[in-house]
């Protein structure tokens, strides 16, 4: 009797052990198990709202080929009967250098600029024990103005002052699994001006806005509230309302906006013509980026 008691008083503490060892393993587990962060899906499909910047970057290795059009009439007898009177294009090649960082290159045939940028996604919206409520990232762009107009012919045209810089914080959030909004606080640095008197520093306010209607189409909507315009000339805020089409590795945006510049500090101060349907105030807007895969492991991801 005495082994058999022994035996069972053995087997007794060993079950102890072994079940305060599968709870201490429990514990562990369910504690990391609420560690695990949730990355909200992207607020926006694309890299822009409209003609702005969106908080999303490409992917490392991820190359675009980004082209944008703007179409529009003269008014009066100066305009065509068929298509349209004037159109102004931007070709940029943009590469995602991480997951987390892009850079651009670009140039436009309307108003010669010469630009480029960074975007660096700061955070990213996320739920979970560590959640982040909102996307942000920031955005440098600078840009030399090639134009050799009568414009700018009271000034001296300097290399510094043909100059602009425009630095951006872009914060989003998906509030739904439809809808996304978007602002973007703004300082725009642009030395080169009509007139002497003209302000140098701009400060503005970007809303962003995206509604899934479908699978691969959403309706965009984007608007700049600029505080302090220039002096020399009439400007008025701009603003586009389109749709975003996904096909793939091509992504297609079409937009109606009052402004046909395509760079940041260009089409935050000098928007010259209202939202309307007059000529030559209404535009028709064209995006497409064509995404090209320099790694063959991000496209079977």
């Amino acid at each position: 009797m005495t082994i058999k008691k022994t035996a069972i008083a053995c087997l007794l503490l060993l079950g102890s052990i072994q079940m305060s060892t599968a709870q201490d393993l429990l514990e562990i587990l369910n504690k990391e198990q609420k560690s695990i962060t949730n990355y909200v899906p992207p607020a926006f499909k694309m890299t822009r709202v409209a003609f702005g910047h969106s908080t999303e970057v490409r992917s490392k290795g991820v190359l675009e080929l980004f082209t944008a059009t703007r179409f529009w009439n003269l008014p009066g007898d100066r305009s065509q009967s068929f298509a349209a009177d004037k159109i102004t294009t931007r070709i940029a090649l943009e590469y995602g250098v991480s997951d987390r960082l892009s850079f651009g290159i670009g140039g436009t045939t309307f108003d010669g600029l010469f630009d480029s940028y960074f975007k660096y996604k700061l955070w990213r919206q996320q739920k979970g024990e560590k959640s982040m409520p909102f996307n942000v990232a920031l955005l440098q762009t600078g840009s030399y103005n090639s134009s050799s107009g009568s414009i700018y012919s009271g000034l001296s045209g300097d290399f510094s002052e043909r100059l602009a810089f425009t630095s951006q914080v872009l914060v989003s959030r998906r509030m739904s699994s439809k809808f996304s909004l978007q602002l973007a606080p703004t300082f725009v640095h642009k030395p080169l001006g009509v007139s002497n008197q003209d302000n140098k520093n701009f400060f503005a306010l970007g809303f962003g806005a995206r509604y899934k209607l479908g699978p691969h189409l959403a309706l965009v909507s984007e608007y700049y509230r600029t505080f302090n315009p220039i002096d020399s000339f009439d400007t008025y805020d701009p603003f586009a309302i389109g749709v975003n089409w996904e096909l793939g590795d091509i992504l297609i945006q079409l937009m109606l906006t009052n402004t046909r510049n395509m760079v940041e500090d260009t089409f935050i101060t000098q928007t010259r013509n209202n939202f309307n349907f007059k000529d030559p105030n209404l535009h028709f807007g064209f995006n497409a980026t064509y995404v090209f895969h320099l790694s063959n492991k991000l496209k079977n991801k």
